[in-house]
């Protein structure tokens, strides 16, 4: 038998943000925040996050988005391979802290990460 797969559609919202999170280049990332500042919407970072997590293109580099405390955020493959893709990206990591099925960073380089699409 054979498996018919069915294209997911996606909202404006959503392609906004995709269209965001492809312009972020490789060794660099964004927060949530930042991301929604990016497409004019800068309080819909949890939607931006939930958008990013019904995302399944894999032309969209979402493993380049974290959270604003320093936190991971959420990847579909988990977090140690969204920290394994940043860091063969180039993004410095110094030290990360793990707690029960959360992720902590501590310094992702300073500047390497902040406003990287100015």
């Amino acid at each position: 038998m054979q498996k018919i797969f069915l294209k997911k559609q996606t909202t404006s919202f959503q392609r906004k943000v995709y269209e965001a999170v492809k312009k972020i280049p490789k060794g660099k990332v964004l927060t949530y925040k930042e991301v929604a500042e990016k497409i004019g919407l800068s309080k819909s970072y949890r939607a931006v996050g939930n958008a990013l997590n019904k995302n399944r293109n894999p032309e969209v580099p979402c493993h380049r988005v974290i959270r604003a405390n320093g936190t991971i955020g959420g990847f579909c493959g988990g977090t140690k391979k969204k920290i394994a893709l940043l860091k063969k990206e180039g993004v410095i990591i110094e030290k990360v802290l793990s707690f029960v099925n959360k992720t902590s960073i501590e310094r992702l380089g300073g500047a390497r990460w902040r406003g990287c699409l100015q």
